[in-house]
């Protein structure tokens, strides 16, 4: 599969922390909808005292999923594990036996020069002893990334790291939320992330360094009841897709059809990308109007633009 078809295709990804022993059912019951993906938390939603009995009821779930597609078919997401520590990834997949294959990838937190390499280790025996690729979702959310005396030495160092295993990084996750813990900033459900300068810095930082190689997922928004929770999250959608971000993570099932409809290509934008795709260079003339004569598109500009337009519509469908 084309890599930014597949980078795109993670798509609205629904946390769980992985001690609810519900998990399993909402998914074979397909309470969740068909279009979304699934992480399994270990970290943040997890007591430090608690981590053991979370992981038996993580294999627990997954077990009982992979038991369940044997005797019917229902929707299974791309299912993620967020760890807290490198040694949790052979753990769990030792762990889970059979039912590992249900694994597309771990999520890494608070990924930082110090403890990337260990990562990277742990991810690389794991795929030298599996048939298929097991990938990593890193986070940026390191307090140590927001001094902007080290900062850019961090973001570039950690990509250094990371382009050595690049087949194997599905997508550059944000940690907004920890960032705003950092400064003891929250946002209001009228407030998007980018009204907080210090923050809406970092992420546009991460873009610049990370967002030409990889895909970037937007920042978790907390809200999902009250009067306003939905067109708070709109905004912020619109803007995540205007500075480069694909994808969300999400924290309740009310908000993956918002990220999924947010996503989705017009149709001018679909028909000019695949003219601009179908581009013959050799033609000597490369820019024309699109065929409703309302804007310009030129072939060596809106190349990389185009590939994206298509795959997004692979992931989210085209507006009629």
């Amino acid at each position: 599969m084309d890599p930014l078809l597949l980078s795109c295709g993670v798509g609205p990804l629904l946390y769980c922390p992985a001690a609810y022993d519900t998990a399993a059912n909402s998914i074979i019951k397909q309470n969740f909808g068909k279009n979304y993906s699934f992480a399994l938390c270990l970290e943040d939603t997890i007591g430090d005292d608690h981590v053991t009995e979370a992981e038996n009821q993580l294999i627990n779930s997954l077990n009982d999923i992979f038991k369940a597609q044997q005797d019917h078919d229902f929707y299974i997401p791309k299912i993620f594990i967020r760890v807290r520590e490198p040694e949790q990834i052979t753990r769990l997949l030792a762990g889970l036996s059979d039912a590992a294959s249900l694994v597309q990838g771990f999520i890494i937190p608070k990924i930082t020069l110090e403890n990337i390499d260990y990562y990277i280790h742990s991810i690389t025996e794991a795929n030298s002893r599996s048939d298929r690729p097991i990938y990593i979702m890193p986070i940026l959310e390191s307090p140590t990334m927001i001094h902007l005396q080290h900062r850019y030495e961090i973001l570039y160092g950690l990509k250094e790291k990371l382009d050595k295993i690049s087949d194997l990084v599905l997508n550059i996750r944000v940690g907004g939320n920890d960032l705003c813990h950092s400064f003891g900033f929250r946002r209001s459900d009228s407030n998007t992330i980018y009204d907080i300068r210090p923050v809406a810095d970092i992420l546009t930082d991460i873009i610049t360094v990370f967002g030409m190689d990889y895909i970037i997922s937007g920042p978790v928004w907390e809200y999902y009841n009250g009067e306003n929770w939905d067109k708070g999250l709109r905004s912020e959608l619109q803007m995540d897709r205007l500075n480069g971000f694909v994808g969300k993570t999400v924290i309740h099932p009310k908000q993956i059809p918002l990220v999924n409809e947010a996503y989705m290509v017009s149709s001018n934008d679909y028909e000019d990308a695949v003219s601009i795709l179908d581009w013959k260079p050799e033609s000597g003339l490369l820019v024309s109007g699109n065929s409703s004569m309302e804007r310009m598109n030129e072939y060596k500009t809106h190349y990389n633009w185009a590939k994206r337009i298509i795959a997004l519509s692979s992931t989210y469908g085209i507006l009629k």
